[in-house]
């Protein structure tokens, strides 16, 4: 029983994490595919970019409700029938794998950003802070997003083993990081080359 309860939750978790709300939102209230447009990324950016700042808001935060919700109902439900509270941590991960590579968009997904913001504020409230203030720091030095991103996650990885983490969770951090940093790799090249978008704003 416990055992079809975590396979479940994974796969509900995932099949969550799949729903392409900047393409359902491009679609249905700007008749638009933004993966026919600038970065081609179904992520709140790139919604930004090509359907305008508040697209791009909506998009960041049902992106990152996501993970927040995958983890409510994995929290719930592990302690209403007494299951290893670290498939919290095994749903969240099922959630970012369904946001980059989403099953009902042909797997081509976004680069897991805000799914990793609801992430990070859901499982430890200090992390979130500390990688807030570096994102924004980094974004204010560089202008990049991307580095602002890649940086911030980074930080996570590097003080979860110090601010409660179990083992499983430390385990977690790194692949998310670690597909966060993967999908940016042409950000990367990018920076490299300096032809990488700045922002204008800050």
């Amino acid at each position: 029983m416990k055992n079809c309860l975590y396979i479940l939750l994974v796969c509900m978790s995932y099949l969550y994490g799949s729903i392409p709300f900047a393409l359902v939102i491009g679609k249905v209230f700007y008749h638009t595919d933004i993966r026919n447009s600038g970065s081609g990324n179904l992520g709140g950016t790139n919604a930004g970019r090509v359907l305008g700042k508040k697209a791009g808001i909506t998009v960041i935060l049902l992106d990152a409700s996501k993970c927040c919700i995958s983890i409510l109902i994995a929290t719930i439900i592990s302690q209403a029938f007494q299951l290893n509270h670290d498939i919290v941590y095994l749903c969240a991960l099922s959630c970012v794998i369904g946001h980059c590579y989403p099953v009902f968009a042909q797997f081509r997904g976004g680069k897991a950003v805000s799914v990793a913001i609801g992430y990070v504020l859901m499982t430890n409230i200090y992390s979130a802070f500390i990688a807030i203030c570096i994102f924004l720091i980094t974004l204010k030095i560089s202008k990049y997003v991307s580095l602002a991103s890649i940086l911030s996650s980074l930080t996570i990885v590097i003080i979860s083993p110090f601010i409660g983490y179990s083992t499983v969770g430390i385990i977690t951090n790194i692949c998310i990081v670690s597909l966060l940093i993967y999908k940016h790799k042409d950000n990367i090249l990018r920076i490299k080359n300096r032809t990488e978008n700045k922002i204008t704003w800050m």
